[in-house]
Parts: structure tokens; sequence; C-alpha cells
């Protein structure tokens, strides 16, 4: 094949929606970036979690989680409506499976934000999805970062960090690891952007099904 012929057949190709888990312990600041990369416009899917976890103040019901009672977060379950779900501190968090059908269907990347329990039962179900850590600079900082949120009783906060240590051995089960350092938030989410942009460019594009 000619070097014209690859060419053409390069920008002939139709680029395959990639499904792709943003994760990492509590407190590296998976909403905030999930939060900016929304306001880039940018034509992803951006999933929304199903919670029996009580709507924080500044919160929107369909927006930032959908929230659901644990009847009905039941009724999912037997339903099999779900992708994945898990037990998250005490609360019920779930990925609709029907949205993410019909995201990938319509041709676009799937960004969903997980914890690292959830990661794993996504990278069991779907091997060809991309898994993003998100990390802070330093464990010192990590922590800081959960005493400040003041969300958190003192032994809930002792379980949250317990945690996330442990969270943080599990790194090597993903592909990518990003930095979230403080005040440098837009560098993690082109850090992000840049990874989907490279995937896209794989000469053995991942196929996800599901």
């Amino acid at each position: 094949m000619t070097l014209e012929e690859t060419t053409a057949d390069l920008y002939n190709l139709k680029q395959a929606p990639l499904l792709v888990v943003i994760s990492g312990p509590s407190g590296v600041g998976k909403d905030a970036l999930i939060q900016r990369m929304k306001g880039y416009g940018l034509p992803f899917h951006f999933v929304v979690t199903a919670t029996t976890r009580p709507k924080r103040a500044d919160e929107v019901d369909g927006v930032d989680y959908i929230f659901v009672s644990m009847s009905e977060f039941a009724e999912m379950i037997e339903r099999q409506d779900l992708f994945e779900y898990a037990i998250v501190y005490g609360d019920y968090k779930g990925i609709p499976k029907k949205q993410v059908r019909d995201a990938l269907d319509s041709g676009k990347d799937v960004i969903m934000r997980l914890d690292v329990q959830g990661a794993a039962t996504v990278r069991r179900l779907a091997p060809e999805a991309v898994l993003i850590f998100l990390t802070a600079p330093s464990e010192e900082e990590l922590i800081g970062r959960l005493e400040k949120r003041k969300t958190d009783s003192p032994a809930q906060l002792k379980i949250r960090i317990a945690t996330s240590r442990q969270e943080m051995r599990r790194l090597r089960e993903f592909d990518y690891v990003v930095v979230n350092c403080e005040d440098r938030l837009d560098q993690a989410v082109d850090d992000v952007i840049s990874i989907i942009r490279a995937e896209h460019l794989r000469t053995h594009p991942r196929q996800v099904t599901l």
C-alpha cells in the first residue's frame, strides 16, 4: 500500500466512541474536573450517576446526580437497569445502563466518574474502557482537602482517609494517571483531554461492547 493510499485510508476511518472512566480516591477533585470539562463544550456524554445519598445544597437533581430513594434504587437493581452499582461510604451509587448504551450508539465518547471499586467493575464488564486515575500530588495534600470539606464527622473522615490510602495502592490497575494539583485544575483537564485525543489516534482502536 502506498503512502497516499495509507493516508486516504486513515482519513476514511470512522472513530469508535470511547468509554472513559475518571476515578480516584475521595477528595482528588473528580467532580470539579468533570464540571470544568463540561464547561469546555466538548462533544462528550457525561454520565449522570444514580445515588441514594442526600442531595447537597449546591447540587442539582438530574445534573450532578440522579437522587433516588433506597426503594427506587432497589427497583433499578431488580429491573437490571444498572451497568454497575456499589455501596460507597454507606450510600448506593449506580450507572444507568441505557444511558451509557444510548450515548455510545450515538457515536459520542462517554465520560463517567466512579470510585475505584466501580472502575474495577467497568474494567471487568468492558475491558476496552479507558481508565484514568486522578490523584493529588501527595497524601498530605489529599488529607488536607478532605479536612477542608467539613462534610464528615471525625469518624467518617478517618474512614475516608483509610479508604483513600487503600485505593492509592490500586493505581497500577489503571491505564493513565493524572495529577490534579491545587489551583491547577485546567492542567488536569487538559491532560485528560490529551489522553482522549491520543486514544482516538491509535492504529488499533478500542472497540467497546456492552
